[in-house]
């Protein structure tokens, strides 16, 4: 018996379905902290707090805002609902809230590894010190993942600190980020990274952070290319020398594909490829923020077939309304990708985190190739199945 045939030629052997991607394991590098917190969790911090500024109480109702005020095409305005949710994130109690349910809500959607951004310096408001900050995150995250396990999911998590790009103390962070990193009970901080507008603020004004790191031997990545174009690509890897690129979308405009198909990599796109450099790309955000059009017109899906090493992320899940699971959906959907294909994005990923090697060779060997392996097998299973009930009858 063979496999019904279904998009472009493909089986359903091939094509997974909603629940195989929610229950494949899932690695995500580019999720911001204050970009995923639930609606109602909102509303409860609002309340407690004091803010009146929320634009709707009613959870429902909020969410959908969100994500309206986020579809405006442009990255500042996109930016400007952070202003909401760091607004309910000025207390310990609130950071270790957040973060707890941060890595409860990824772990249920199959993430079993993730690296979540903040900036410290935008949760000062109340009185806390930025290592009061990082140690509440950490504690919340530490929580969110015993939490997990007792639901009978597993994940890890590590944080990344941000400098704001706009502001004068990524030299601060950085140094934050070093003291805070590695195991510990008040550590897990794996990086650094910088974020906010690109345009007017390229990564260059923190070239003595990025100095620090690396004379540290500890990791950054660099958002870059996704407001702005190549220079920003450019000046991440070769001034500040930048990991990974967070977004990088931008990389296309130094790719050519002629009418024939064939294609030409400029100077910098070859180079990205050549070394293995990371693109952390999150398709639903960069269709808000004007980076890409449309989920078939967005990078990522020639970068998957000439192999950059792509990898799929949420940026900010309450803003976009996606998820992991969501976003491999629409790939899945335009692209036609198959398990191999989410197999192939999740290794990149583990490839590319910031923790040590063995720790993420095991994570590929013993937790993400097994279960993309029994995900497979599934087939099988349904196929003899359905021959025996037909026999049976």
């Amino acid at each position: 018996m063979t496999s019904q045939t279904t998009k472009a030629g493909q089986t359903d052997r091939e094509t997974p379905s909603a629940d195989q991607i929610r229950r494949a394991p899932k690695v995500l590098l580019h999720d911001h902290l204050d970009g995923g917190l639930r609606p109602g969790t909102i509303v409860d911090l609002a309340r407690a707090s004091g803010y009146e500024s929320l634009p709707e109480t009613d959870p429902d109702k909020l969410g959908i805002w969100f994500r309206e005020a986020a579809d405006s095409g442009s990255l500042p305005r996109y930016l400007e609902t952070f202003a909401h949710t760091c607004a309910v994130m000025q207390t310990k109690d609130a950071l270790k809230r957040v973060a707890a349910e941060c890595a409860e809500d990824l772990a249920e959607d199959g993430v079993v590894y993730a690296e979540i951004r903040y900036a410290p310096e935008q949760h000062l408001e109340q009185g806390l010190t930025l290592e009061e900050v990082v140690e509440a995150v950490n504690e919340g995250f530490r929580e969110g993942e015993r939490r997990a396990k007792a639901s009978g999911h597993r994940i890890r998590v590590g944080a990344l600190l941000t400098a704001m790009r706009h502001a004068a103390r990524a030299l601060e962070i950085a140094e934050l980020a070093n003291r805070y990193r590695g195991p510990g009970p008040q550590n897990g901080v794996v990086g650094f990274d910088i974020a906010g507008a690109e345009a007017g603020f390229p990564p260059t004004r923190h070239l003595d952070a990025f100095e620090y790191l690396k004379r540290e031997n500890n990791h950054f990545t660099i958002h870059a290319g996704e407001a702005f174009g190549l220079p920003s690509i450019w000046q991440a890897l070769q001034w500040c020398g930048a990991d990974r690129l967070g977004h990088g979308v931008r990389i296309i405009d130094d790719i050519q594909v002629a009418d024939d198909g064939t294609v030409k990599l400029g100077r910098l796109a070859s180079y990205v490829r050549d070394k293995r450099i990371p693109l952390e790309m999150c398709p639903s955000s960069n269709l808000q923020t004007g980076a890409a059009s449309s989920y078939a017109e967005h990078p990522i899906g020639l970068l998957r077939k000439l192999h950059f090493r792509a990898t799929v992320n949420t940026d900010n899940r309450l803003m976009s309304g996606t998820s992991m699971s969501r976003e491999f959906e629409h790939l899945v959907d335009t692209f036609g990708y198959t398990l191999d294909d989410m197999q192939w994005f999740t290794v990149n990923a583990m490839k590319s985190a910031f923790i040590p090697f063995d720790e993420r060779l095991a994570m590929i060997n013993d937790v993400i190739k097994p279960g993309y392996a029994e995900l497979k097998s599934e087939w099988l299973f349904r196929q003899t199945a359905s021959t025996r009930a037909s026999v049976d009858m």
